[in-house]
C-alpha cells in the first residue's frame, strides 16, 4: 500500500515550529557548537539561492535569524526561470505533504486540483500560470500523474538556473537535488514518498529534495556545511573554501579602525607578491563607508608582473596609480625599492600618516621599522608568507591579515574582466582588417569594373555578412556567406 493513501499528518505535524515561528528541517533550533566553530565566518550566497528554489517559505527569509537572506530572495523574484522552479518545487512539496487528502478530494468528490486552496498554494498556481507554465494535463487521471508531470518540467527546466551559481560549484551536484530519482514513473514517486514520509524532519524546512536523508542539522546552515555536505553526498570533496567565506568581524573591524583613526591613508603594492584576484575580492567585500576615506593605490608593478593588475581601477572606486618598474638589469627586479622611496616620499612629502602595505615579502620589514612616526596595516597571503614577518609584525604590534580570507566566491566577472582585456590587447595587435580596404584591393587585383551603387551592393550582401568559425584546432576561420 502507498504510504501517502494512509499516513496522517496532523496539521501541527506538517511543521515543526520553534520559538521564533519559524519551520526548520530540525527537531529544534539549537545549533551544535561543533557547526558553529567548523563553518565560522561563512556566506549565505548558496544557501539562500537554494532554499528560494526549493520552496522555502518566505517568511523564512523575512526572519533574520534564519540563513537565508531575503535580499537574495528579491533578486531571484525577478528572474523567471528562478521563479517557475521555485512554484514548481512549492506545489511539489505541497501534494507530498498532503496527498492522502487531495487524493480523496480527487477521487470521491471529482475535485481538480486547481479548486484544493487548502493544500496547493493558490499564489503558486497562479504565478506559473502568469510564467506560462501548466503541469494539468487531461490524461493525469491520478494524483502521481500530477508529480509526474511537475518532475518532468522541473527536470526539463533546472538547467535554466545554472546561471545563479557560480563555474566553482559543480552544477551536476546541484542539479541532482531537484530532480526525484525516477520521478517519471508511479513506482519512482512512490519510492521517494515513502523516503520523504519516513524522514520528514531531516528535510530541510521540511521541503522535498533528493538526497539520502539522515540528520545533519540544518544543511542550509550557511554556504560552507551545506557546500560540503553536498560534496560528500556525492563521493567528493569541497576544499575551496574562501569560495564560501569571508574574513570575521575581528578582521574588518580591525581594518576599519585603523582606516577611522587615521588622517591619509594610502595602500601600496607590491604586485610581484602578492594576488590581484585576492586583493580585488578584499577591496570589494570592505565597506565603502570605510574604504572611501582611502586617498589612493600605488601599484608597484614590473614590466614582466600579471596583466591582471590592470583590471584593478575597473572593480574599485579608489583612484589607482599604476607603475610600472622598468629593468636596469634583466634578472633584478627594481620593485621593492620603489616601493620603499615612493612611500617616504608620501610619508615626508604628501603627509600620508598610514599605510596598508600588500605584500608578502619580508623585506619591508625594514620600510615598516625605519618610519617610526608612520602606521602600518600588513595584508598577505597565507601560503607566501614566512613565519619571520608575521612574528616582527606580531611583536611590533602590527596588525597583519590574510587576504586569502576573504570571499572569492564571486570573482568570476574580475577573471572574467581580466581575460576579455587581454584578449581584446591580443587581438588588437595579431589582427587589423578593415572590409573597405579589403574589398578595394580585391577590385583592383581582379580588374573588375563595378559602380558605385554596385559595391556597395556587394558589400552589404557578402561583406558584411561575413562569419567567423573556430577550427578544432582554435583557428580563426572567416568565411563569406554565398548563395
Amino acid at each position: 500500500m502507498d504510504v501517502r493513501e494512509t499516513a496522517e499528518l496532523d496539521e501541527d505535524e506538517r511543521f515543526i515550529t520553534i520559538a521564533d515561528g519559524s519551520d526548520t528541517g530540525i527537531v529544534n533550533n539549537q545549533v551544535p557548537e561543533a557547526d558553529i566553530i567548523r563553518y565560522k565566518d561563512s556566506t549565505y550566497e548558496i544557501v539562500s539561492k537554494i532554499a528560494y528554489l526549493l520552496g522555502v517559505p518566505k517568511r523564512i527569509f523575512e526572519n533574520e535569524h534564519e540563513p537565508p537572506k531575503m535580499e537574495v530572495y528579491e533578486r531571484l523574484e525577478q528572474d523567471k526561470a528562478a521563479r517557475i522552479i521555485r512554484h514548481l518545487c512549492i506545489i511539489r512539496t505541497a501534494i507530498e505533504r498532503n496527498f492522502k487528502h487531495i487524493n480523496e478530494k480527487m477521487r470521491f468528490d471529482y475535485t481538480l486540483i486547481y479548486n484544493l486552496p487548502e493544500y496547493i498554494p493558490p499564489d503558486s498556481m497562479t504565478q506559473l500560470s502568469a510564467d506560462g507554465v501548466n503541469f494539468v494535463r487531461k490524461s493525469s487521471k491520478k494524483l502521481c500523474h500530477h508529480v509526474i508531470e511537475i518532475n518532468k518540467l522541473i527536470a526539463d527546466r533546472i538547467n535554466n538556473c545554472k546561471k545563479l551559481f557560480p563555474l566553482w560549484l559543480n552544477w551536476q551536484y546541484v542539479k541532482n537535488l531537484f530532480v526525484m530519482p525516477n520521478g517519471l514513473t508511479e513506482d519512482g514517486t512512490k519510492a521517494a514518498a515513502d523516503i520523504y514520509y519516513s524522514h520528514l524532519l531531516f528535510y530541510p524546512y521540511q521541503v522535498y529534495i533528493n538526497w539520502t536523508p539522515k540528520e545533519e542539522g540544518n544543511i542550509l546552515y550557511n554556504d560552507k556545511k551545506f557546500v560540503t555536505l553536498l560534496y560528500q553526498w556525492n563521493n567528493d570533496y569541497f576544499t575551496e573554501y574562501s569560495k564560501v567565506s569571508d574574513a570575521g568581524s575581528y578582521v574588518k573591524g580591525s581594518i576599519y579602525e585603523f582606516i577611522e583613526s587615521s588622517e591619509k591613508v594610502v595602500i601600496v603594492v607590491d604586485c610581484e607578491n602578492s594576488d590581484p584576484y585576492k586583493l580585488c575580492v578584499t577591496l570589494r567585500n570592505l565597506d565603502r563607508q570605510y574604504t572611501k576615506k582611502i586617498s589612493s593605490i600605488i601599484l608597484f608593478d614590473d614590466v614582466h608582473a600579471a596583466s591582471a593588475w590592470r583590471i584593478l581601477e575597473s572593480f574599485t572606486a579608489i583612484p589607482v596609480e599604476h607603475m610600472m618598474i622598468e629593468r636596469v638589469k634583466q634578472n633584478k627586479s627594481l620593485v621593492d625599492v620603489m616601493l620603499i622611496s615612493r612611500t617616504c616620499q608620501e610619508h615626508y612629502k604628501n603627509n600620508v600618516d598610514s599605510f596598508i602595505l600588500v605584500s608578502s615579502d619580508s623585506d619591508y620589514w625594514g620600510l615598516i621599522s625605519s618610519l617610526q612616526d608612520a602606521r602600518f596595516l600588513v595584508m598577505i597571503e597565507r601560503e607566501s608568507c614566512g613565519p619571520d614577518l608575521k612574528n616582527a609584525l606580531s611583536d611590533a604590534g602590527i596588525f597583519y591579515c590574510y587576504i586569502d580570507d576573504f570571499y572569492s566566491g564571486n570573482t568570476e566577472d574580475i577573471k572574467q574582466g581580466a581575460l576579455f582585456k587581454e584578449m581584446y590587447r591580443y587581438i588588437d595587435n595579431a589582427v587589423r582588417l578593415n572590409i573597405f580596404e579589403m574589398f578595394d584591393e580585391a577590385i583592383r587585383t581582379t580588374r573588375i569594373e563595378m559602380s558605385s551603387a554596385e559595391k556597395q551592393q556587394f558589400i552589404s550582401q557578402y561583406v558584411k555578412t561575413m562569419q567567423m568559425r573556430i577550427t578544432d584546432s582554435g583557428d580563426v576561420v572567416l568565411e563569406f556567406k554565398r548563395k
